[in-house]
């Protein structure tokens, strides 16, 4: 069942210089209980799709194309419907570092329950219960729901965001980069607990980072961001064993593995491109080693390459 459409999605921000265009015609559809990697380079337009979605983006951004969630397109919504309706209530999200997203003067109970009397019809005492499950649930205990967030450790913390998500028992998570500034072995138990609770509500998600293996092993689809565009995306086995992009060849091949024998990790020459005046045709032409003629004059078309895997490149389209 289909469950988030984007088509053609478009968000520029308005600079004194002109529109930086973060996210420039982005296509991807995800069904009901998929996990989703939006995975690239910083700043290649990621964490503004996902703004998109919630509908937080700036002041100075302009929102274009549709963002279809169980059929009704979210950008038609006026403000009210979709605080009311959507977000927290439908669609939910993991901030990136949980040590900002918690209000330091609120007992991260009090902050879990806020959400959840906003958006049901809840007595105080009911929300209070079901924020005292839901630390229960992700493994940090209902007594601390009147701890601060500065008494709780980094790991606690992030759990507390998984918690809040969870609030309003939304269709959609989207979290982003949500195991930044944790050690290995607390990402490994908060990816532990994702994990868990994927399988045990059935949920969907958004996965947004730049770990490869973190995408690798939440989620069974990706899609691989580069200057505001979307150049690969299908299923996870796929798309990081048989990489058809060139893009996403280099980014696989320049992540460290365990497996095989030891080798030099490759790196990608140059650098992304300034979004203000992005290259012309094929964004990845000046730091791709296959550019071809076509490459620099005419960009390559999303098309489907085979069943549900989704490729823009010349290469693949000739």
């Amino acid at each position: 069942m289909e469950l988030l459409k984007l088509q053609n999605l478009k968000m520029y921000y308005g600079t004194l210089r002109g529109d930086v265009r973060a996210v420039d015609d982005i296509s991807f559809t995800m069904e009901k209980k998929d996990t989703v990697g939006l995975a690239g380079e910083s700043g290649c337009g990621k964490t503004s799709a996902m703004l998109a979605i919630l509908r937080l983006q700036p002041p100075n951004a302009k929102v274009s194309g549709e963002i279809l969630f169980q059929g009704k397109n979210l950008l038609k919504m006026s403000d009210s419907e979709f605080r009311k309706n959507i977000r927290w209530k439908k669609i939910s999200t993991i901030f990136q570092g949980a040590m900002n997203a918690l209000h330091p003067t609120l007992r991260v109970g009090d902050q879990i329950t806020e959400a959840i009397l906003a958006h049901e019809s809840r007595s105080k005492q009911e929300a209070t219960e079901i924020a005292g499950k839901l630390f229960d649930l992700v493994g940090i205990g209902s007594e601390r729901l009147d701890r601060y967030s500065h008494e709780l450790s980094g790991g606690m913390k992030q759990r507390t965001m998984i918690a809040m998500s969870l609030a309003c028992n939304p269709e959609l998570i989207i979290a982003d980069e949500p195991t930044t500034a944790l050690d290995v072995i607390i990402e490994a138990q908060v990816l532990k607990v994702m994990k868990e609770l994927q399988e045990k509500l059935g949920l969907s998600m958004i996965v947004i980072s730049h770990d490869l293996s973190m995408i690798a092993e939440t989620c069974n689809k990706a899609a691989i961001m580069y200057a505001g565009k979307i150049v690969e995306f299908g299923g996870i086995v796929k798309v990081f064993t048989e990489p058809l992009h060139p893009y996403t060849q280099k980014l696989i091949a320049a992540f460290p593995s365990i497996l095989g024998s030891m080798r030099e990790l490759a790196s990608i020459s140059g650098f992304p491109p300034d979004l203000l005046s992005p290259p012309p045709a094929c964004r990845f032409h000046p730091r791709c080693p296959y550019a071809m003629n076509i490459c620099r004059k005419e960009e390559p078309r999303y098309i489907e390459a085979d069943q549900n895997r989704y490729v823009a490149c010349h290469l693949v389209s000739r």
